[in-house]
């Protein structure tokens, strides 16, 4: 990703409309007992085509305005968000992925990630979790309905994010290949 104010101003503008629709249409519809997190998937999609460092802040910044504006427990969202981030845009920087329907498998991998990690860090944080068996029907269904909606959400974001990026997503003959392995078998270690 070109780091621009123009470039700043895209990804702020999409987490502020993802959170606004997360909180005031998403999270009031409920299909059996779960939610679909459009969020997450945002976060996910940045992360996905601008690399590890701008997801991790992408992930931050929404989980911050995510906590901020809902009234939840501030630095939950951030951590997990920030985590999912980060493992979007490094699985994309070291497999250098071309197949047009891998958006649904990060997605899908994200919205699990998401469920599952805030659902332990807010039982280790004592935030109010429960659990019973209902949980992981509502986890299930929360992922599957992030798989529904994460190649529509990929789509919108990637049109929104071409101008700022530095090799666009669509264009396979300008991506370099993989890094080779270096001799401890990690992908871009020199040594």
């Amino acid at each position: 990703m070109i780091f621009s104010p123009a470039a700043l101003l895209r990804v702020g503008l999409l987490l502020i409309v993802a959170v606004v629709l997360q909180l005031s249409v998403f999270s009031r519809i409920g299909i059996v007992g779960g939610h679909a997190d459009v969020v997450v998937l945002v976060v996910a999609a940045v992360s996905y085509y601008a690399g590890s460092v701008s997801g991790c802040a992408t992930g931050f910044a929404a989980g911050f305005l995510l906590d901020l504006l809902s009234g939840a427990t501030m630095g939950v969202s951030s951590l997990v968000l920030t985590a999912v981030g980060y493992g979007v845009g490094r699985f994309r920087e070291l497999r250098n992925p071309s197949h047009g329907l891998l958006p649904i498998a990060a997605g899908a991998a994200a919205t699990g990630g998401w469920v599952v990690a805030f659902a332990a860090v807010s039982f280790m944080l004592d935030v109010g979790a429960s659990v019973s068996p209902l949980v992981f029907r509502d986890m299930l269904v929360t992922s599957l309905l992030g798989t529904l909606l994460a190649l529509p959400v990929f789509v919108i974001c990637r049109k929104v994010l071409r101008p700022s990026l530095a090799v666009d997503p669509l264009d396979v003959r300008r991506r370099r290949p993989p890094a080779e392995a270096g001799p401890l078998g990690l992908r871009g270690l020199e040594v």
